[in-house]
């Protein structure tokens, strides 16, 4: 499949009138909803509310989303996409079912309006830099997974000015392996010509995500097989969104 096209601001000389326009359809957005999301008591209505306003930005700011394998994803799960531009947690936000429960790295939590928001839709953070605190969190995480709990992972962790799939962290995987539960791994192409890495105005365009075949759990059959299980799903997973997204691995040279 060709890549979806993007918004050229050469044949468009308004690009920069419509990603400030964009921005402050969101800023407005996040303004009107956050004091609702503090007043309301559901966990499941606000992810609701938030999952509607994030299909409503989509649409107003002509980022035009088409799905494909919705019927894939059967929860409980933990779901893990690729990574290349800010607006992948929006897209999944508003494609994915209302259940989910985002793992966002910890220096969100930080940041005005959003991080407020994302608390109250339930998204667990994490640490990346402090060792002790990442593996809080990860014992953390396996527990929410333990409990049935559906979880969105972006297991590269970050994306960069290079295109290609990185290395893969192996939380999702581990906490997948230890609850049991299975790995359903979600290709995001285009939200990198939206809203490139070295830009923070958006851009209209086509974003094509394509939910792939479910990765069960491998069978253990004694304590070293049981120790593997993880990195065979991460790197099933790794196989399935390389052959997918059709971009160069970069996993040797994050290594």
């Amino acid at each position: 499949m060709a890549d979806p096209e993007p918004f050229s601001t050469r044949r468009h000389p308004f690009a920069i009138v419509l990603g400030l326009y964009a921005w402050a359809l969101f800023v407005t957005l996040g303004l009107l909803i956050v004091p609702v999301l503090l007043l309301m008591p559901s966990l499941p209505r606000r992810r609701a509310l938030v999952r509607s306003a994030a299909r409503a930005v989509l649409k107003l700011t002509g980022v035009r989303v088409t799905v494909r394998g919705l019927d894939h994803i059967v929860t409980p799960c933990i779901v893990v996409a690729n990574h290349e531009s800010y607006l992948d947690g929006v897209v999944l936000q508003a494609v994915l079912p209302a259940n989910f429960s985002f793992i966002i790295k910890r220096e969100m939590a930080s940041v005005p309006l959003a991080g407020t928001l994302l608390r109250r839709i339930g998204a667990e953070f994490v640490e990346r830099q402090d060792r002790h605190r990442s593996a809080r969190d990860a014992r953390r995480l396996m527990r929410s997974a333990a409990e049935g709990k559906a979880l969105a992972f972006f297991p590269e962790g970050t994306f960069g000015a290079e295109i290609g799939l990185r290395r893969f962290h192996i939380g999702a995987f581990a906490a997948a392996a230890r609850a049991q539960l299975p790995v359903v791994p979600i290709a995001i192409r285009g939200t990198r010509a939206c809203l490139p890495p070295d830009h923070i105005l958006p851009r209209p365009g086509k974003v094509d995500v394509a939910v792939l075949t479910m990765i069960e759990v491998p069978p253990a059959t004694d304590s070293a097989e049981e120790f593997e299980r993880a990195p065979r799903m991460r790197d099933a997973a790794r196989a399935a969104l390389l052959a997918a997204l059709h971009v160069p691995d970069l996993a040797a040279r994050d290594a």
